[in-house]
């Protein structure tokens, strides 16, 4: 009997063992898409996220920034990762994709969390076992800030995409969406109308604040939902010429970033993505040993929880101007009536949604 009791200890032994040397293993880098760790953006709260993590469970972590917006600087980067000891790369953008695509075999071993890199982005290339994809369901937070604006009391709306790419669509019909229903509730529908647009690329310029300019000061939009990186500086600029001009940012929580550059209060609320919550989960499961269940998969990541909206991967930001029209318990409700399925939204980006508001799709800025 105590032979037996003493190899059973001896068995769980070797599994802390294996376990413990396997967490040891665990050595973390991120390489940007091309901006920096301060982009407030993708990258920025990537790397918080991760650096937070690995801070608070010892494990080494750096990141790596790429010389220039090309495959070949990102896939030098990994290289570069690997080269110097990382077991972990993160990757955050649809603008890795192709590097995936090169580096997945060469690498086996290598673990490689892609965050908003889909199927598309692969470039047809079969994804490996080695490689985690996460995206996002950007109609459902798009959603969200479409009808807590309209609910806000906003009328007149405005969407500058970025490129149109499936994503920032997603986004802007989900806005669209969301300002319809918001009206229909209210009664107003014949009173609201969204001002729709892509600048056709994902920074502001002149050319694309001018635009909004006009937006703004001539045909009286009230707020705009600012969707592509950093082209809501051309929506902000703009916003900050009129009395009471507004945006509503995306991605992740940008009110700290616009109100402190442009004016307090400009944000009414941000259409965010758990990227940090992906990066934990991932980070976790990796150091449990359980990444099996994640590799050679591109998962959809949207509602998980029908009670707290912070836990879902798709939300809009804590700092939303919440007024008597549009409650937090009011959002709490809508989240509630998502996940239950009783509100439903379209993930489909082939056209504009029907609605019963007035929409004017204006294509590209230029």
């Amino acid at each position: 009997m105590k032979k037996i009791v003493a190899l059973l200890l001896a068995a769980v032994m070797l599994m802390a063992m294996a376990s413990f040397a396997s967490a040891e293993d665990v050595r973390v880098a991120m390489v940007t898409d091309v901006g920096t760790i301060t982009d407030q953006s993708f990258n920025q709260t990537t790397y918080e996220a991760a650096k937070a993590y690995c801070e608070a469970n010892g494990i080494d972590f750096t990141y790596y920034q790429p010389a220039t917006d090309t495959d070949a600087d990102r896939i030098a980067m990994i290289d570069k990762a690997v080269d110097e000891g990382f077991t972990v790369i993160l990757m955050p953008g649809y603008k890795f994709g192709p590097a995936i695509g090169e580096v997945q075999g060469e690498y086996s071993d290598i673990k490689f969390v892609a965050l908003d890199v889909s199927e598309g982005d692969l470039g047809g290339a079969a994804l490996a076992e080695n490689v985690y994809c996460a995206v996002y369901q950007e109609e459902l937070c798009g959603y969200m800030a479409g009808y807590a604006a309209v609910k806000l009391g906003y009328k007149h709306l405005g969407f500058l995409g970025g490129m149109a790419v499936p994503a920032v669509i997603r986004y802007g019909f989900g806005f669209v969406q969301g300002a319809d229903a918001a009206a229909k509730e209210l009664g107003n529908a014949s009173e609201v109308a969204v001002e729709y647009v892509y600048g056709n690329q994902f920074y502001g310029d002149a050319d694309i604040t001018a635009y909004m300019d006009n937006w703004y000061q001539n045909l009286g939009v009230e707020v705009v939902f600012a969707c592509g990186g950093g082209i809501y500086t051309s929506a902000a600029e703009a916003a900050a010429k009129v009395e009471g001009g507004k945006v509503i940012g995306v991605d992740v929580d940008q009110a700290a970033t616009i109100d402190g550059a442009y004016g307090e209060g400009m944000t009414v609320t941000s259409a965010m993505k758990g990227l940090g919550a992906t990066v934990n989960t991932l980070l976790s499961e990796i150091v449990a040993g359980n990444f099996a269940n994640y590799g050679g998969k591109v998962e959809t990541l949207g509602l998980v929880n029908g009670e707290d909206p912070a836990l879902n991967y798709v939300q809009i930001a804590p700092s939303t101007q919440f007024s008597e029209t549009f409650t937090e318990d009011d959002y709490k409700a809508l989240v509630a009536a998502m996940f239950a399925g009783d509100v439903t939204v379209s993930n489909a980006i082939d056209a504009m949604p029907a609605t019963e508001i007035t929409v004017t799709d204006a294509g590209n800025v230029k």
